[in-house]
């Protein structure tokens, strides 16, 4: 088995997508890899993640070690 099918043979299905968006509140950030609407303010400094995006590079990091 070589070490690239472990991680992906592990891997567990994401979080569903296409799930209700934020509708009130402040503005929100967008994700800076897909451009979705994230759970942070537009003041939150460093990088914004959607849950999505956030998840996947989760499971990139988790696998890269």
């Amino acid at each position: 088995m070589a070490d690239d099918d472990y991680c992906a043979n592990d891997r567990a299905p994401g979080p569903p997508s296409g799930g209700p968006q934020p509708t009130d509140g402040p503005p929100f950030a967008e994700c800076v890899l897909c451009r979705k609407p994230t759970e942070y303010p537009e003041s939150h400094k460093g990088i914004t993640l959607c849950p999505v995006c956030e998840w996947q590079e989760a499971q990139r990091t988790a696998c890269s070690g």
